[in-house]
């Protein structure tokens, strides 16, 4: 006897059903207050001075994607960063303490890095040569993009140990190069302040004293070269790994006002070697463990520094390049999007991503300088998570993150949702905590109709009727074909690809009925806007 057609179906696709999990789990988010503001721009992306000789694990993924050597004309270069309106860049990394700037009385000719086995991190000393300033700059200027230069903070000093420096810091070079600068009309929106010679330091490391002495003597300089401006920019330090006792007297020796930012470098995937990268990234304790130095260094700035704020100066996921295909595939976004979703949390301003090209943890391929689906995560993130960071609270499994902010330069609140589980689809509600205490209100006065009650309960769609959007937007990304370490990022099922003209594709959402029921699929994301969630916060 046959079994009829849809029997069949039913059939084929039982151990798919039966593979999948179905939770369902509610959110309520507090619009009454925000519990932290960023800045206007809060991502940030790196460019780095890696040369190509630069290698790690058997391979070299660097090319020509560093300062010195980036093609600033390609077109897709130019579209990705103007798509930001106004990206911040950080300008630095490790070979940025081996820099001379080639401008001013050096006692001797400064020239490109080249291999040197005695050399910190393996190079000597390097050049950038005011050409290429001047190169980068124009490219700046065209983009839009804020710029932030790290200092070489080890000139003057003298090695005294395997990673020990010590001696005052000669400042003659950077006065000139800062002045050359002013002299050109270039925008620098801040100057930074050495690179991971904190603590222990990275290769090197200099005492915390010595360096909030240096980082007073740049901002004496700072106000001097820049005293017939009327904005100045800010001064950041000291742009490395957190280290409480370190941080702590650095802040106590330089004083109250002197520094702006308080940066730090968070790398809490390991080595980009790593086999386990992805467990890693999927894995929500692993996760979870960063929001210690998040809160520490937090309590150390409210405590020792309250007129400073806290920075992610460099976070690039793995060290040493990050991890070859995971770092530039779609499931580094779930520890990206993790990590600027905590950041945000714990009070920090700026979050600069480790790169924005260069290695295998850059935003764009460094070959092709097409896009990685990080790149679209970030975009997303800076066009509808505003400054202002909601509470969100939630009885859901520790795989389902949630971020919650005002939606940026509009009305109503954005809601991130990250699902690490590879087989559970959540099923998700929404309440606003407005809306839950008028609701409690009214219960106990005992006077509401039918259609009071209604309207109370759907209050976080709008305050008045004639304000209510009776759709909310979503954004569903998930890898292509279904692999995580895909190149092509999907964006509500098509891929995000560059148009014919090598623009970057507009990142449109679906519009939702409000009152469908909200889903989230394994191992996806998705970036959901409420137009009129009644936020008073948010107004």
């Amino acid at each position: 006897m046959g079994f009829p057609p849809s029997l069949l179906i039913f059939l084929a696709l039982c151990p798919a059903f039966l593979a999948q999990i179905v939770e369902y789990t509610e959110f309520v988010i507090d619009g009454t207050a925000k519990i932290a503001e960023t800045d206007d721009n809060y991502v940030c992306a790196t460019l780095d001075w890696w040369p190509k000789e630069k290698c790690n694990y058997n391979e070299c993924p660097w090319g020509s994607a560093s300062l010195i050597n980036l093609d600033l004309s390609n077109p897709f270069l130019v579209n990705s960063v103007q798509a930001f309106n106004h990206l911040r860049l950080r300008l630095g990394g490790s070979l940025q303490n081996r820099i001379l700037y080639g401008v001013g009385n050096l006692e001797s000719p400064c020239h490109p890095f080249t291999r040197q086995g005695d050399g910190l991190f393996g190079f000597s000393k390097g050049c950038l040569y005011m050409d290429r300033w001047d190169e980068l700059n124009s490219f700046f200027n065209k983009t839009g993009a804020l710029v932030t230069f790290g200092l070489n903070a080890l000139r003057g000093r003298q090695r005294t140990g395997k990673r020990v420096w010590e001696g005052n810091w000669d400042s003659s070079n950077a006065h000139d190069f800062i002045n050359y600068t002013i002299s050109k009309g270039y925008q620098i929106h801040s100057w930074e302040f050495g690179n991971e010679l904190s603590g222990k330091g990275i290769g090197a490391q200099v005492d915390a004293e010595q360096y909030g002495k240096d980082v007073i003597h740049l901002n004496n300089l700072i106000d001097q070269l820049y005293k017939h401006f009327q904005h100045r920019p800010l001064l950041l330090a000291p742009g490395g790994f957190y280290d409480k006792e370190w941080y702590e007297t650095f802040l106590e020796v330089s004083g109250p006002g002197t520094v702006d930012a308080l940066t730090h470098h968070i790398y809490n995937l390991g080595p980009g070697s790593d086999l386990n990268l992805i467990n890693k990234i999927l894995n929500p304790l692993h996760l979870n463990k960063i929001a210690d130095t998040f809160s520490n260094l937090t309590q150390t700035i409210e405590i020792n520094g309250p007129w400073t704020s806290a920075w992610v100066g460099e976070s690039g996921g793995a060290f040493n390049n990050g991890g070859h295909n995971v770092s530039n595939t779609f499931v580094n976004s779930f520890w990206y999007l993790d990590q600027l979703g905590m950041a945000a949390k714990y009070h920090t301003k700026v979050y600069c991503r480790q790169t924005f090209i260069g290695g295998n943890y850059g935003l764009l391929d460094t070959s092709t300088f097409i896009p990685n689906p990080d790149y679209y995560s970030a975009l997303l993130w800076h066009r509808l998570m505003g400054k202002g960071v909601l509470a969100v609270s939630s009885n859901a499994s520790v795989y389902l993150r949630s971020y919650a902010h005002c939606t940026r330069d509009r009305a109503g609140v954005t809601l991130l949702l990250i699902n690490l589980s590879n087989q559970t689809h959540y099923g998700v509600n929404i309440e606003s905590s407005v809306s839950i205490t008028s609701h409690v209100k009214e219960k106990s006065n005992h006077k509401r109709s039918f259609v009071h009650h209604l309207k109370k309960t759907f209050s976080w769609v709008g305050r008045k009727s004639s304000d209510v959007t009776l759709s909310r937007e979503e954004y569903h990304l998930t890898p292509q074909d279904g692999n995580l370490q895909s190149r092509t990022m999907l964006l509500n099922g098509k891929p995000l690809q560059l148009t014919e003209n090598g623009d970057i594709p507009s990142l449109s959402p679906v519009l939702v009925n409000l009152k469908s029921p909200i889903s989230v699929a394994p191992l996806s994301i998705k970036f959901i806007v409420f137009p009129n969630f009644n936020s008073p916060s948010c107004r």
